[in-house]
Protein backbone atom coordinates (compact mmCIF):
# COMPACT_ATOMS: atom_id res chain seq x y z
CA UNK A 1 0.00 0.00 0.00
CA UNK A 2 1.21 3.78 -0.93
CA UNK A 3 2.83 5.23 2.29
CA UNK A 4 -0.55 7.81 2.49
CA UNK A 5 -3.88 6.62 2.07
CA UNK A 6 -4.18 10.02 -0.10
CA UNK A 7 -2.09 8.13 -3.05
CA UNK A 8 -5.02 6.92 -5.07
CA UNK A 9 -5.59 6.83 -8.78
CA UNK A 10 -9.16 7.14 -8.13
CA UNK A 11 -12.15 8.13 -5.70
CA UNK A 12 -12.99 5.14 -5.33
CA UNK A 13 -9.88 3.73 -3.50
CA UNK A 14 -9.34 7.18 -1.93
CA UNK A 15 -12.33 5.98 0.05
CA UNK A 16 -11.38 2.79 0.69
CA UNK A 17 -8.12 3.27 1.77
CA UNK A 18 -9.18 6.09 4.15
CA UNK A 19 -11.83 4.01 5.41
CA UNK A 20 -9.44 0.96 6.48
CA UNK A 21 -6.46 3.67 7.59
CA UNK A 22 -9.52 5.73 9.75
CA UNK A 23 -10.39 2.04 11.37
CA UNK A 24 -6.78 1.39 12.18
CA UNK A 25 -6.17 4.70 13.94
CA UNK A 26 -9.58 4.44 16.17
CA UNK A 27 -7.91 1.15 17.44
CA UNK A 28 -10.28 -1.60 15.15
CA UNK A 29 -7.15 -3.17 13.51
CA UNK A 30 -8.66 -6.95 13.10
CA UNK A 31 -10.49 -7.38 9.84
CA UNK A 32 -12.42 -10.76 9.49
CA UNK A 33 -13.06 -10.63 5.89
CA UNK A 34 -15.39 -13.37 3.39
CA UNK A 35 -14.38 -13.45 -0.05
CA UNK A 36 -16.89 -11.33 -2.55
CA UNK A 37 -16.16 -8.92 -5.23
CA UNK A 38 -18.14 -5.92 -4.20
CA UNK A 39 -16.35 -5.54 -1.35
CA UNK A 40 -12.84 -5.64 -3.78
CA UNK A 41 -12.13 -2.12 -3.17
CA UNK A 42 -11.99 -2.80 0.91
CA UNK A 43 -10.48 -6.03 0.79
CA UNK A 44 -8.13 -4.80 -1.34
CA UNK A 45 -7.47 -2.22 1.15
CA UNK A 46 -6.95 -4.04 4.43
CA UNK A 47 -4.73 -6.43 2.21
CA UNK A 48 -2.18 -3.97 1.46
CA UNK A 49 -1.99 -1.88 4.84
CA UNK A 50 0.80 -2.64 6.67
CA UNK A 51 -0.88 -2.48 10.17
CA UNK A 52 -3.59 -4.49 10.05
CA UNK A 53 -4.56 -8.89 11.25
CA UNK A 54 -6.32 -10.25 8.39
CA UNK A 55 -8.61 -13.65 8.89
CA UNK A 56 -9.56 -14.56 5.63
CA UNK A 57 -12.70 -17.06 5.92
CA UNK A 58 -14.95 -18.50 2.89
CA UNK A 59 -18.43 -18.10 5.24
CA UNK A 60 -19.88 -14.94 6.09
CA UNK A 61 -21.66 -16.47 9.16
CA UNK A 62 -18.24 -17.98 10.58
CA UNK A 63 -16.43 -14.48 10.01
CA UNK A 64 -18.87 -12.81 11.95
CA UNK A 65 -19.31 -14.65 14.49
CA UNK A 66 -15.08 -14.86 14.38
CA UNK A 67 -15.50 -11.37 15.22
CA UNK A 68 -18.23 -11.41 18.04
CA UNK A 69 -15.51 -13.54 19.61
CA UNK A 70 -12.46 -11.51 19.61
CA UNK A 71 -14.82 -8.96 20.76
CA UNK A 72 -15.83 -10.64 23.41
CA UNK A 73 -12.27 -11.63 24.73
CA UNK A 74 -10.83 -8.44 24.25
CA UNK A 75 -13.46 -5.63 24.94
CA UNK A 76 -12.46 -4.37 21.70
CA UNK A 77 -14.10 -4.19 18.39
CA UNK A 78 -12.86 -6.19 14.99
CA UNK A 79 -14.57 -5.25 11.58
CA UNK A 80 -16.63 -7.59 9.45
CA UNK A 81 -15.93 -7.26 6.05
CA UNK A 82 -18.50 -9.06 3.41
CA UNK A 83 -19.58 -8.34 -0.32
CA UNK A 84 -23.19 -7.34 -1.21
CA UNK A 85 -26.32 -9.13 -1.10
CA UNK A 86 -27.32 -12.48 1.20
CA UNK A 87 -24.09 -12.48 2.33
CA UNK A 88 -24.66 -9.18 4.49
CA UNK A 89 -27.64 -11.76 5.53
CA UNK A 90 -25.20 -14.39 6.88
CA UNK A 91 -24.32 -11.56 9.19
CA UNK A 92 -27.85 -11.15 11.45
CA UNK A 93 -27.11 -13.56 14.31
CA UNK A 94 -23.94 -12.69 14.73
CA UNK A 95 -24.91 -8.89 15.58
CA UNK A 96 -27.86 -10.20 17.05
CA UNK A 97 -25.70 -12.04 19.65
CA UNK A 98 -23.27 -8.94 19.95
CA UNK A 99 -26.02 -6.11 20.32
CA UNK A 100 -28.22 -8.25 23.34
CA UNK A 101 -24.79 -9.16 25.39
CA UNK A 102 -22.99 -5.79 24.93
CA UNK A 103 -20.18 -6.87 22.75
CA UNK A 104 -18.56 -4.09 20.47
CA UNK A 105 -17.98 -5.35 16.43
CA UNK A 106 -17.80 -3.44 13.18
CA UNK A 107 -20.01 -4.44 10.30
CA UNK A 108 -18.53 -2.60 7.13
CA UNK A 109 -20.60 -4.45 4.39
CA UNK A 110 -20.43 -3.39 0.82
CA UNK A 111 -23.25 -2.50 -1.03
CA UNK A 112 -24.38 -2.04 -4.96
CA UNK A 113 -24.71 1.74 -6.06
CA UNK A 114 -28.30 3.43 -5.83
CA UNK A 115 -28.97 3.13 -9.47
CA UNK A 116 -29.07 -0.47 -9.09
CA UNK A 117 -31.27 -1.07 -6.17
CA UNK A 118 -34.49 -2.41 -6.50
CA UNK A 119 -33.66 -2.86 -10.04
CA UNK A 120 -33.76 -6.62 -10.70
CA UNK A 121 -29.82 -6.53 -10.92
CA UNK A 122 -27.69 -9.58 -9.70
CA UNK A 123 -26.77 -9.83 -5.83
CA UNK A 124 -28.28 -6.92 -5.18
CA UNK A 125 -31.05 -6.87 -1.97
CA UNK A 126 -32.11 -3.90 0.39
CA UNK A 127 -29.12 -3.47 3.22
CA UNK A 128 -30.70 -0.27 4.32
CA UNK A 129 -31.37 -1.33 7.72
CA UNK A 130 -31.17 -5.02 7.26
CA UNK A 131 -30.24 -5.52 10.70
CA UNK A 132 -32.94 -3.83 12.09
CA UNK A 133 -32.50 -2.18 15.38
CA UNK A 134 -30.13 -4.37 16.83
CA UNK A 135 -27.14 -2.37 15.35
CA UNK A 136 -26.20 0.53 17.63
CA UNK A 137 -25.98 2.92 14.83
CA UNK A 138 -25.86 2.82 10.85
CA UNK A 139 -24.26 4.89 8.20
CA UNK A 140 -25.23 4.18 4.72
CA UNK A 141 -22.03 5.96 2.37
CA UNK A 142 -23.03 6.80 -1.06
CA UNK A 143 -20.49 5.39 -3.93
CA UNK A 144 -17.46 7.54 -3.64
CA UNK A 145 -17.11 10.96 -5.55
CA UNK A 146 -15.68 14.12 -5.70
CA UNK A 147 -19.16 15.73 -5.18
CA UNK A 148 -18.55 14.47 -1.04
CA UNK A 149 -16.19 15.45 0.99
CA UNK A 150 -13.74 12.85 2.49
CA UNK A 151 -13.97 14.26 5.38
CA UNK A 152 -17.47 14.20 6.01
CA UNK A 153 -16.97 10.11 5.20
CA UNK A 154 -14.24 9.76 7.64
CA UNK A 155 -16.29 11.77 10.65
CA UNK A 156 -19.39 9.29 9.54
CA UNK A 157 -17.00 6.45 10.61
CA UNK A 158 -15.72 7.82 13.80
CA UNK A 159 -19.31 8.40 15.00
CA UNK A 160 -19.84 4.74 14.70
CA UNK A 161 -16.69 3.23 15.48
CA UNK A 162 -17.30 5.26 19.02
CA UNK A 163 -20.74 4.24 19.11
CA UNK A 164 -19.88 0.52 19.06
CA UNK A 165 -17.28 1.09 22.31
CA UNK A 166 -19.72 3.65 24.27
CA UNK A 167 -21.71 2.06 27.08
CA UNK A 168 -23.39 0.22 26.29
CA UNK A 169 -21.35 -1.27 23.82
CA UNK A 170 -22.35 -3.10 20.55
CA UNK A 171 -22.63 -3.96 17.06
CA UNK A 172 -22.65 -0.51 14.00
CA UNK A 173 -23.36 -1.23 10.71
CA UNK A 174 -21.27 0.57 8.24
CA UNK A 175 -23.21 -0.09 4.37
CA UNK A 176 -20.54 1.46 1.71
CA UNK A 177 -21.74 1.53 -1.82
CA UNK A 178 -19.30 1.08 -5.12
CA UNK A 179 -19.16 1.76 -8.14
CA UNK A 180 -17.65 -0.27 -11.31
CA UNK A 181 -14.12 -0.90 -11.27
CA UNK A 182 -13.67 -2.17 -8.28
CA UNK A 183 -10.46 -3.70 -8.82
CA UNK A 184 -7.61 -1.06 -8.43
CA UNK A 185 -6.82 1.31 -11.56
CA UNK A 186 -2.57 2.15 -11.64
CA UNK A 187 -3.48 5.13 -14.37
CA UNK A 188 -5.03 8.23 -13.50
CA UNK A 189 -5.01 11.78 -11.64
CA UNK A 190 -4.93 11.52 -7.74
CA UNK A 191 -8.35 12.72 -6.72
CA UNK A 192 -7.68 16.19 -4.93
CA UNK A 193 -8.43 16.72 -1.02
CA UNK A 194 -8.78 19.32 0.96
CA UNK A 195 -5.97 20.83 3.58
CA UNK A 196 -8.01 19.13 6.09
CA UNK A 197 -7.59 15.91 4.84
CA UNK A 198 -3.80 16.46 4.22
CA UNK A 199 -3.58 17.38 7.51
CA UNK A 200 -4.79 14.29 8.79
CA UNK A 201 -3.22 12.07 6.29
CA UNK A 202 0.23 13.38 7.81
CA UNK A 203 -0.85 13.42 11.35
CA UNK A 204 -1.35 9.72 12.09
CA UNK A 205 -4.62 10.44 14.42
CA UNK A 206 -7.72 9.92 14.40
CA UNK A 207 -10.10 12.36 12.53
CA UNK A 208 -12.38 13.11 15.28
CA UNK A 209 -11.40 12.19 18.16
CA UNK A 210 -13.92 11.00 20.55
CA UNK A 211 -13.11 10.54 24.32
CA UNK A 212 -14.50 6.95 25.51
CA UNK A 213 -17.94 7.18 27.60
CA UNK A 214 -18.04 5.80 31.27
CA UNK A 215 -21.48 5.52 32.97
CA UNK A 216 -20.67 6.57 36.84
CA UNK A 217 -23.78 5.87 39.44
CA UNK A 218 -23.81 9.45 41.26
CA UNK A 219 -22.48 8.84 44.76
CA UNK A 220 -26.09 10.42 46.14
CA UNK A 221 -27.98 7.05 44.42
CA UNK A 222 -25.38 4.78 45.77
CA UNK A 223 -26.10 6.58 48.92
CA UNK A 224 -29.67 6.08 48.98
CA UNK A 225 -29.45 2.68 47.68
CA UNK A 226 -27.35 1.76 51.13
CA UNK A 227 -29.48 3.29 53.49
CA UNK A 228 -31.94 0.64 52.10
CA UNK A 229 -29.69 -2.41 51.79
CA UNK A 230 -27.29 -1.76 54.04
CA UNK A 231 -28.88 -2.95 57.43
CA UNK A 232 -30.42 -6.01 56.10
CA UNK A 233 -29.57 -9.39 57.00
CA UNK A 234 -30.90 -11.40 54.50
CA UNK A 235 -28.98 -9.89 51.23
CA UNK A 236 -27.92 -11.45 48.20
CA UNK A 237 -25.32 -10.86 45.64
CA UNK A 238 -26.02 -12.17 42.11
CA UNK A 239 -23.03 -11.88 39.90
CA UNK A 240 -24.24 -12.09 36.23
CA UNK A 241 -21.80 -12.24 33.11
CA UNK A 242 -18.99 -9.30 33.96
CA UNK A 243 -16.84 -8.53 31.00
CA UNK A 244 -13.07 -8.50 32.63
CA UNK A 245 -11.33 -9.45 35.91
CA UNK A 246 -11.28 -5.95 37.26
CA UNK A 247 -15.41 -5.87 37.39
CA UNK A 248 -15.38 -9.10 38.77
CA UNK A 249 -12.48 -7.72 41.83
CA UNK A 250 -15.10 -4.75 41.93
CA UNK A 251 -17.68 -7.21 42.96
CA UNK A 252 -15.80 -9.56 44.99
CA UNK A 253 -14.78 -5.98 47.29
CA UNK A 254 -18.15 -5.32 47.64
CA UNK A 255 -19.13 -9.23 48.47
CA UNK A 256 -16.27 -8.95 50.87
CA UNK A 257 -17.35 -5.90 52.51
CA UNK A 258 -20.79 -7.05 53.40
CA UNK A 259 -20.35 -10.43 53.62
CA UNK A 260 -23.47 -11.42 51.77
CA UNK A 261 -23.60 -14.62 50.29
CA UNK A 262 -22.45 -14.14 46.29
CA UNK A 263 -23.79 -16.48 43.64
CA UNK A 264 -21.38 -16.41 40.76
CA UNK A 265 -22.86 -17.24 36.53
CA UNK A 266 -20.43 -18.82 34.97
CA UNK A 267 -19.43 -16.26 32.71
CA UNK A 268 -19.22 -13.86 36.04
CA UNK A 269 -15.34 -14.36 36.26
CA UNK A 270 -15.86 -15.44 40.04
CA UNK A 271 -17.49 -18.89 39.51
CA UNK A 272 -13.77 -21.04 38.68
CA UNK A 273 -10.42 -21.31 40.89
CA UNK A 274 -9.90 -21.01 44.65
CA UNK A 275 -11.74 -17.61 46.29
CA UNK A 276 -12.21 -18.05 50.16
CA UNK A 277 -12.01 -14.26 51.31
CA UNK A 278 -15.58 -14.14 50.39
CA UNK A 279 -18.56 -16.10 50.57
CA UNK A 280 -19.17 -17.22 47.59
CA UNK A 281 -21.67 -19.86 46.57
CA UNK A 282 -20.24 -21.59 43.38
CA UNK A 283 -22.47 -24.53 43.57
CA UNK A 284 -25.76 -21.91 44.12
CA UNK A 285 -27.37 -23.88 41.19
CA UNK A 286 -27.07 -27.35 43.15
CA UNK A 287 -28.16 -25.91 46.39
CA UNK A 288 -31.04 -24.61 44.64
CA UNK A 289 -32.41 -28.34 43.47
CA UNK A 290 -33.86 -28.62 47.04
CA UNK A 291 -33.16 -24.87 48.65
CA UNK A 292 -34.96 -22.68 46.14
CA UNK A 293 -38.49 -24.60 47.51
CA UNK A 294 -38.60 -23.12 51.06
CA UNK A 295 -38.80 -19.47 52.30
CA UNK A 296 -35.47 -19.54 54.60
CA UNK A 297 -33.70 -19.37 51.30
CA UNK A 298 -35.72 -16.23 50.47
CA UNK A 299 -33.26 -13.10 49.89
CA UNK A 300 -35.34 -9.60 51.46
CA UNK A 301 -32.17 -7.54 49.26
CA UNK A 302 -30.61 -8.43 46.58
CA UNK A 303 -28.03 -6.71 44.36
CA UNK A 304 -27.65 -8.10 40.66
CA UNK A 305 -24.53 -7.12 39.56
CA UNK A 306 -23.77 -7.49 35.56
CA UNK A 307 -25.38 -9.09 32.90
CA UNK A 308 -27.47 -12.33 32.53
CA UNK A 309 -27.16 -15.52 34.15
CA UNK A 310 -28.27 -19.28 33.22
CA UNK A 311 -29.91 -20.40 36.05
CA UNK A 312 -33.70 -20.90 35.85
CA UNK A 313 -33.43 -21.89 39.41
CA UNK A 314 -31.60 -18.95 40.53
CA UNK A 315 -34.76 -17.13 38.69
CA UNK A 316 -37.58 -18.91 40.16
CA UNK A 317 -35.95 -18.62 43.92
CA UNK A 318 -36.11 -14.62 42.81
CA UNK A 319 -39.38 -14.62 41.45
CA UNK A 320 -40.95 -16.62 44.65
CA UNK A 321 -38.88 -14.44 47.43
CA UNK A 322 -40.13 -11.28 45.89
CA UNK A 323 -37.50 -8.95 47.55
CA UNK A 324 -38.03 -5.65 49.17
CA UNK A 325 -35.56 -4.57 46.90
CA UNK A 326 -34.33 -5.73 43.94
CA UNK A 327 -31.75 -3.66 42.02
CA UNK A 328 -30.04 -4.57 38.91
CA UNK A 329 -26.57 -2.75 38.27
CA UNK A 330 -25.09 -2.78 34.79
CA UNK A 331 -23.72 -0.52 32.02
CA UNK A 332 -27.60 -0.78 29.73
CA UNK A 333 -30.69 1.00 29.72
CA UNK A 334 -32.49 -2.48 28.69
CA UNK A 335 -34.00 -4.35 31.23
CA UNK A 336 -33.14 -7.92 32.54
CA UNK A 337 -36.27 -8.78 34.53
CA UNK A 338 -38.58 -11.55 32.31
CA UNK A 339 -40.44 -11.77 35.72
CA UNK A 340 -41.21 -8.15 36.83
CA UNK A 341 -39.68 -7.58 40.55
CA UNK A 342 -36.68 -5.51 39.99
CA UNK A 343 -37.37 -1.89 41.70
CA UNK A 344 -34.27 -0.73 41.12
CA UNK A 345 -32.17 -0.70 38.11
CA UNK A 346 -29.24 0.96 38.21
CA UNK A 347 -27.52 2.47 34.58
CA UNK A 348 -23.76 2.29 35.89
CA UNK A 349 -20.70 0.27 35.41
CA UNK A 350 -20.24 -2.37 38.22
CA UNK A 351 -16.41 -0.61 39.15
CA UNK A 352 -18.13 3.03 39.65
CA UNK A 353 -21.23 1.01 41.56
CA UNK A 354 -19.34 -1.02 44.04
CA UNK A 355 -16.85 1.26 45.11
CA UNK A 356 -19.56 4.45 45.79
CA UNK A 357 -21.53 1.44 47.43
CA UNK A 358 -18.95 0.12 49.55
CA UNK A 359 -18.74 4.22 50.89
CA UNK A 360 -22.02 4.51 51.50
CA UNK A 361 -22.22 1.37 53.97
CA UNK A 362 -20.83 -0.20 57.09
CA UNK A 363 -18.91 -2.94 56.64
CA UNK A 364 -20.07 -6.27 58.13
CA UNK A 365 -18.72 -6.77 62.14
CA UNK A 366 -19.90 -10.61 61.96
CA UNK A 367 -20.41 -13.26 59.52
CA UNK A 368 -25.04 -13.80 59.78
CA UNK A 369 -26.67 -16.66 60.34
CA UNK A 370 -28.09 -16.52 56.60
CA UNK A 371 -24.76 -15.92 55.03
CA UNK A 372 -23.46 -18.59 57.23
CA UNK A 373 -26.19 -20.99 56.21
CA UNK A 374 -25.60 -20.85 52.22
CA UNK A 375 -21.53 -21.43 52.91
CA UNK A 376 -22.54 -24.59 54.77
CA UNK A 377 -25.17 -25.33 52.34
CA UNK A 378 -22.10 -24.42 49.38
CA UNK A 379 -19.99 -27.01 51.02
CA UNK A 380 -22.05 -30.55 51.44
CA UNK A 381 -23.35 -29.57 47.91
CA UNK A 382 -19.50 -30.02 46.59
CA UNK A 383 -18.82 -32.73 48.58
CA UNK A 384 -21.75 -34.80 47.11
CA UNK A 385 -20.81 -33.89 43.72
CA UNK A 386 -17.33 -34.77 43.73
CA UNK A 387 -18.25 -38.10 45.77
CA UNK A 388 -20.67 -38.51 42.79
CA UNK A 389 -18.59 -37.20 39.77
CA UNK A 390 -15.59 -38.44 40.34
CA UNK A 391 -14.60 -41.68 38.84
CA UNK A 392 -12.03 -44.36 39.39
CA UNK A 393 -10.82 -43.82 36.42
CA UNK A 394 -12.22 -46.66 34.27
CA UNK A 395 -15.94 -45.65 34.60
CA UNK A 396 -18.07 -44.26 31.91
CA UNK A 397 -17.87 -40.41 31.83
CA UNK A 398 -21.21 -38.49 31.96
CA UNK A 399 -21.80 -34.95 31.19
CA UNK A 400 -21.42 -33.57 34.03
CA UNK A 401 -18.62 -35.53 34.79
CA UNK A 402 -16.77 -33.98 31.73
CA UNK A 403 -17.50 -30.74 32.57
CA UNK A 404 -16.28 -31.24 36.32
CA UNK A 405 -12.77 -32.27 34.63
CA UNK A 406 -12.96 -30.00 32.32
CA UNK A 407 -12.72 -26.75 34.95
CA UNK A 408 -10.05 -28.70 37.02
CA UNK A 409 -8.14 -29.49 33.96
CA UNK A 410 -7.95 -26.37 31.91
CA UNK A 411 -4.60 -24.64 31.97
CA UNK A 412 -4.42 -20.93 32.94
CA UNK A 413 -3.37 -20.04 29.59
CA UNK A 414 -6.93 -20.82 28.48
CA UNK A 415 -10.04 -19.50 27.73
CA UNK A 416 -13.27 -21.16 28.26
CA UNK A 417 -15.84 -21.26 25.85
CA UNK A 418 -19.33 -23.04 26.36
CA UNK A 419 -22.01 -23.52 24.05
CA UNK A 420 -25.28 -22.71 25.01
CA UNK A 421 -27.87 -25.46 25.44
CA UNK A 422 -26.69 -27.94 27.71
CA UNK A 423 -22.64 -27.24 27.83
CA UNK A 424 -23.12 -23.75 29.65
CA UNK A 425 -25.70 -25.19 32.07
CA UNK A 426 -23.54 -27.92 33.45
CA UNK A 427 -20.69 -26.06 33.32
CA UNK A 428 -22.42 -23.53 35.80
CA UNK A 429 -23.99 -26.33 38.26
CA UNK A 430 -20.72 -28.48 38.30
CA UNK A 431 -17.84 -26.84 38.02
CA UNK A 432 -15.37 -27.26 40.41
CA UNK A 433 -13.34 -24.64 41.84
CA UNK A 434 -9.97 -26.01 42.41
CA UNK A 435 -8.87 -25.39 38.95
CA UNK A 436 -6.97 -22.39 36.98
CA UNK A 437 -9.66 -19.49 37.61
CA UNK A 438 -9.59 -18.59 33.69
CA UNK A 439 -11.92 -16.30 31.76
CA UNK A 440 -15.50 -17.68 30.65
CA UNK A 441 -17.27 -16.70 27.49
CA UNK A 442 -20.74 -17.90 26.28
CA UNK A 443 -23.14 -16.73 23.42
CA UNK A 444 -25.98 -16.12 26.36
CA UNK A 445 -27.21 -12.83 24.63
CA UNK A 446 -29.62 -14.45 22.56
CA UNK A 447 -28.32 -18.12 23.42
CA UNK A 448 -28.42 -19.64 19.87
CA UNK A 449 -26.36 -22.19 19.56
CA UNK A 450 -24.64 -21.16 15.82
CA UNK A 451 -21.25 -19.98 14.72
CA UNK A 452 -19.72 -21.70 18.09
CA UNK A 453 -17.00 -22.92 16.98
CA UNK A 454 -16.05 -19.63 15.15
CA UNK A 455 -16.74 -17.80 18.17
CA UNK A 456 -14.50 -19.89 19.80
CA UNK A 457 -11.27 -19.10 16.95
CA UNK A 458 -12.26 -15.71 17.54
CA UNK A 459 -11.68 -15.65 21.29
CA UNK A 460 -7.94 -17.55 20.25
CA UNK A 461 -7.28 -14.61 17.68
CA UNK A 462 -8.11 -11.67 20.35
CA UNK A 463 -6.25 -13.31 23.17
CA UNK A 464 -3.49 -15.10 21.48
CA UNK A 465 -3.49 -17.86 23.14
CA UNK A 466 -5.40 -21.38 22.70
CA UNK A 467 -9.06 -21.63 24.12
CA UNK A 468 -11.14 -24.89 25.26
CA UNK A 469 -14.55 -24.84 23.96
CA UNK A 470 -17.39 -27.58 25.35
CA UNK A 471 -19.64 -27.94 23.02
CA UNK A 472 -22.82 -30.54 21.89
CA UNK A 473 -23.02 -32.11 18.58
CA UNK A 474 -26.05 -30.35 17.41
CA UNK A 475 -24.17 -26.65 17.97
CA UNK A 476 -21.15 -28.30 15.99
CA UNK A 477 -23.47 -29.15 12.87
CA UNK A 478 -24.10 -25.81 13.08
CA UNK A 479 -21.02 -24.53 12.47
CA UNK A 480 -18.84 -27.30 10.33
CA UNK A 481 -17.38 -24.59 8.01
CA UNK A 482 -15.85 -22.87 10.81
CA UNK A 483 -13.44 -25.94 11.71
CA UNK A 484 -11.82 -24.09 8.98
CA UNK A 485 -10.81 -21.70 11.25
CA UNK A 486 -9.37 -24.12 13.74
CA UNK A 487 -6.62 -24.96 10.83
CA UNK A 488 -5.12 -21.99 12.05
CA UNK A 489 -5.95 -20.98 15.46
CA UNK A 490 -5.58 -23.37 18.27
CA UNK A 491 -8.76 -24.80 20.25
CA UNK A 492 -8.98 -27.70 22.04
CA UNK A 493 -12.76 -28.77 21.79
CA UNK A 494 -14.62 -31.00 23.51
CA UNK A 495 -17.49 -32.49 21.98
CA UNK A 496 -20.15 -34.29 23.65
CA UNK A 497 -22.20 -36.43 21.30
CA UNK A 498 -25.03 -37.56 22.21
CA UNK A 499 -26.89 -38.14 19.20
CA UNK A 500 -29.22 -35.53 19.22
CA UNK A 501 -30.43 -32.14 21.19
CA UNK A 502 -30.24 -33.56 25.03
CA UNK A 503 -31.56 -30.89 27.04
CA UNK A 504 -35.12 -31.60 25.09
CA UNK A 505 -35.17 -34.73 27.48
CA UNK A 506 -35.49 -32.08 30.40
CA UNK A 507 -38.68 -30.77 28.86
CA UNK A 508 -42.11 -32.18 28.73
CA UNK A 509 -41.83 -32.61 25.39
CA UNK A 510 -39.86 -35.77 26.40
CA UNK A 511 -43.43 -37.64 27.73
CA UNK A 512 -44.86 -37.37 24.10
CA UNK A 513 -42.50 -40.70 22.65
CA UNK A 514 -44.06 -40.51 19.30
CA UNK A 515 -43.04 -37.11 18.15
CA UNK A 516 -39.87 -36.58 20.37
CA UNK A 517 -37.32 -38.75 18.77
CA UNK A 518 -37.91 -37.33 15.08
CA UNK A 519 -39.25 -33.87 15.93
CA UNK A 520 -37.37 -32.63 18.52
CA UNK A 521 -34.03 -35.19 19.82
CA UNK A 522 -33.56 -35.20 16.02
CA UNK A 523 -30.26 -37.80 16.12
CA UNK A 524 -27.97 -37.22 13.69
CA UNK A 525 -25.79 -40.13 13.26
CA UNK A 526 -22.55 -38.07 12.09
CA UNK A 527 -18.99 -39.50 12.08
CA UNK A 528 -16.74 -36.43 13.80
CA UNK A 529 -13.90 -38.27 13.16
CA UNK A 530 -14.53 -38.16 9.91
CA UNK A 531 -15.20 -33.88 9.52
CA UNK A 532 -12.76 -32.96 11.65
CA UNK A 533 -10.34 -35.12 9.04
CA UNK A 534 -11.86 -33.24 5.87
CA UNK A 535 -10.13 -30.11 7.72
CA UNK A 536 -6.70 -32.26 8.72
CA UNK A 537 -7.84 -31.41 12.25
CA UNK A 538 -7.09 -34.38 14.94
CA UNK A 539 -10.31 -36.18 16.49
CA UNK A 540 -9.95 -38.14 19.54
CA UNK A 541 -12.35 -40.00 21.66
CA UNK A 542 -12.42 -40.31 25.25
CA UNK A 543 -14.63 -43.00 26.97
CA UNK A 544 -13.62 -42.89 30.83
CA UNK A 545 -12.01 -40.25 33.00
CA UNK A 546 -8.77 -41.31 32.85
CA UNK A 547 -8.84 -41.35 29.27
CA UNK A 548 -10.40 -37.93 29.36
CA UNK A 549 -7.63 -36.64 31.22
CA UNK A 550 -5.01 -37.80 28.70
CA UNK A 551 -6.77 -37.08 25.86
CA UNK A 552 -7.35 -33.24 27.07
CA UNK A 553 -3.80 -32.84 28.86
CA UNK A 554 -2.01 -33.77 25.18
CA UNK A 555 -4.24 -31.73 23.06
CA UNK A 556 -3.76 -28.56 25.38
CA UNK A 557 -0.08 -29.70 25.02
CA UNK A 558 -0.54 -29.67 21.19
CA UNK A 559 -2.54 -26.18 21.15
CA UNK A 560 0.39 -24.75 23.17
CA UNK A 561 3.46 -26.00 21.30
CA UNK A 562 2.25 -26.11 17.99
CA UNK A 563 -0.80 -23.77 17.64
CA UNK A 564 -2.71 -26.82 15.93
CA UNK A 565 -6.84 -27.56 17.35
CA UNK A 566 -7.77 -31.02 18.36
CA UNK A 567 -11.39 -32.63 18.51
CA UNK A 568 -12.42 -34.42 21.51
CA UNK A 569 -15.42 -36.35 21.18
CA UNK A 570 -16.85 -37.69 24.51
CA UNK A 571 -20.16 -40.29 22.91
CA UNK A 572 -23.08 -40.28 25.97
CA UNK A 573 -26.38 -41.35 25.97
CA UNK A 574 -29.19 -38.86 26.20
CA UNK A 575 -31.87 -40.65 28.06
CA UNK A 576 -29.34 -41.59 30.57
CA UNK A 577 -28.12 -37.82 31.09
CA UNK A 578 -30.99 -36.95 32.29
CA UNK A 579 -31.71 -39.50 34.69
CA UNK A 580 -27.97 -38.68 36.18
CA UNK A 581 -28.78 -35.24 36.16
CA UNK A 582 -32.08 -36.15 38.55
CA UNK A 583 -29.64 -38.68 40.25
CA UNK A 584 -27.57 -35.59 41.15
CA UNK A 585 -29.98 -33.21 42.27
CA UNK A 586 -31.93 -35.66 44.40
CA UNK A 587 -28.63 -35.94 46.42
CA UNK A 588 -27.92 -32.17 46.76
CA UNK A 589 -31.41 -31.53 47.80
CA UNK A 590 -31.22 -34.24 50.37
CA UNK A 591 -27.87 -33.30 51.42
CA UNK A 592 -29.42 -29.65 52.21
CA UNK A 593 -32.22 -30.53 53.58
CA UNK A 594 -30.28 -32.29 56.45
CA UNK A 595 -28.70 -29.83 57.59
CA UNK A 596 -28.77 -28.55 61.23
CA UNK A 597 -28.66 -25.05 62.31
CA UNK A 598 -25.39 -24.40 64.16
Amino acid sequence: MPDSPLHAASTTYLWARSLIEELVRTGVDTFFVAPGSRSTPLTISVAQHPDTRVIVHVDERGTAFAALGYGRSTGRAAAWITTSGTAVANGLPAVVEASMDGVPMICLTADRPPELRGSGANQTIDQTRIFGSYPRHFVDLPPPTSEIPLAAVLAKLDEAVHHAHRLPRGPVHVNAAFRKPLEPVTKGATPGVSDRIRRWAGSGEPFTRRAPSALSVAPDAARRLAEQAGSVERGLIVAGRLDTPEEADAVRCLARHLDWPVLPDITSQLRLGSDPEIARIAHFDAVLAGAGRGSDWHPDVVLHIGGRFVSKRLRHLLRDAVPDMYAVVRPDPSRIDPDYYVTHHIEAAPISFCRHFIDAVTSASRRSSWTTRWTRADRVVADVLTRHLTHNGTSELSEPAVARLLSREIPSSHALVLASSMPVRDANRYAETTGSPVLVFSNRGASGIDGTFATAAGCSIGREAPTTLLIGDLASLHDLSSLALLQHHPVVAVLINNNGGGIFHFLPIAEHEDVFEPYFATPQPVHFDRVAAGFDIKCVRAQTSSEFVRAYGRACKRAEEAGESTVLEVVTDRAKNRHIHDRLDAACAEAVADLRPE
